[in-house]
């Protein structure tokens, strides 16, 4: 994937759960908000992140590679353990009160909006076996909502974090991301690859994460920007966008096409030197256009995340520029998942200096990521918002992308 469907949607309270009515008087930390809705103190404080994705877009769920980095904001969830199988859910990010949920009457594709990100991870862990009898939750979060950062998998992790820690399941860091992604692909709906879940749950402070999304065999690599006199830079465009809408599945499904007709599982199995061949065999087969495009974008952003990881592996940073900018021609040329806004981003940043940019991501709206000599972030931040505002655009959010810490307690 890349991205997730953003937990957007206010919830109505349910019930007539008397905490509810907490719900209007609030501060945004969840510490004090849980005791606030709640009466007592919770258990423990637990935060995941959101991510931005390197290189490596609509590759995970075709058993590719991914790049992404842990950023520094995060959902933070405080959580105490219920043995009578309520779950209740609070988030201070959203218009609503208290959603009040019976833990054996949750269902998939059943609604409850923001709510059903967390209640699908309490979902998929039962349904794994996990003894798990409900929970108070009370969340918060920083990562952006609809900006491609994935702030659904923050949400999702760090519930699963904390109902493992609470309910002493022992389950690695690997399987919370997978209890995440089966939450979003079979309760929520959202047809999601690994990528969002793993970075969450598994990246470390100063590194890329290489995760191949086949086995989920991951390294840390090294990516200390600062110490080579570099920045990247996200810029979230504000235009709001939403997977579930069916253009993610659409891509989706081309790329299983697009496997079936060449005979191999996964377009993972394709080498990159025998790609132009393999466009052929499609061509000649009568594959939809789109078909053709779709496989031609994933092996060449899967050959593209082991060019950069070479790169960074190298000490040559630099030189990753390019890749990024021919990662989002990729992206825009054949996916066709970009817009105009990112396209001005990359545009903008390029005309100022910038050593690399692309869109990151699901796409349609989001964030793209910049590569640019430290010296001149503040030229090419400049740059981009003055091209916002003479394109009639709202002004872009733009800060910079600091490798930070995967989900863990807090207290």
């Amino acid at each position: 994937m890349t991205e997730t469907t953003e937990p957007s949607t206010a919830v109505d309270p349910s019930g007539t759960d008397p905490a509810a009515t907490a719900a209007e008087q609030h501060g945004t930390d969840p510490a004090s908000t849980f005791t606030e809705l709640y009466g007592t103190e919770p258990d423990g404080i637990w935060a995941a992140p959101g991510r931005v994705n390197l290189i490596g877009e609509y590759t995970d769920f075709n058993d590719g590679f991914v790049l992404p980095l842990a950023l520094p904001h995060t959902a933070r969830a405080a959580v105490s353990r219920r043995d009578d199988g309520v779950l209740r859910l609070y988030s201070s990010d959203v218009p609503g009160g208290v959603v009040s949920l019976r833990v054996d009457e949750l269902a998939p594709h059943s609604g409850h909006g923001w709510a059903a990100y967390p209640a699908g991870v309490l979902w998929a862990l039962r349904e794994a076996g996990h003894p798990v009898t409900g929970a108070d939750i009370a969340l918060t979060s920083t990562v952006p909502t609809g900006a491609g950062l994935s702030s659904s998998a923050a949400l999702e992790v760090v519930t699963a974090l904390a109902l493992n820690d609470l309910f002493d399941l022992g389950l690695p860091a690997a399987e919370l991301a997978v209890t995440g992604r089966r939450a979003e692909n079979d309760f929520v709906g959202v047809p999601c690859g690994i990528m969002d879940q793993m970075a969450s749950a598994c990246c470390t402070e100063g590194h890329a994460l290489h995760l191949d999304t086949r086995d989920l065999s991951l390294r840390q690599v090294p990516f200390d920007l600062a110490s080579q006199g570099l920045t990247l830079l996200v810029v979230d465009t504000r235009v709001k966008h939403a997977l579930g809408d069916g253009a993610y599945a659409e891509r989706r499904a081309g790329c299983e096409e697009g496997a079936r007709l060449l005979g191999i599982p996964m377009l993972r199995d394709l080498p990159y030197a025998n790609l132009d061949a393999a466009l052929t065999t499609l061509a000649d087969a009568g594959a939809d256009e789109s078909v053709i495009r779709c496989v031609r974008h994933v092996v060449g952003e899967n050959r593209r995340v082991e060019q950069v990881i070479a790169l960074l592996d190298g000490g040559d940073v630099r030189a990753a520029g390019p890749v990024l900018n021919e990662g989002h021609r990729s992206l825009r040329d054949d996916l066709r998942v970009s817009c105009p806004e990112l396209d001005l981003v990359v545009e903008a940043a390029m005309a100022a200096g910038a050593l690399g940019a692309r869109m990151t991501g699901g796409g349609f709206g989001g964030s793209a990521v910049v590569l640019v000599e430290e010296a001149a972030a503040g030229t090419v931040a400049k740059a981009v918002s003055e091209a916002f505002a003479a394109a009639g655009h709202a002004a872009p959010g733009i800060f910079d992308a600091i490798p930070s810490a995967g989900a863990r307690r807090l207290r």
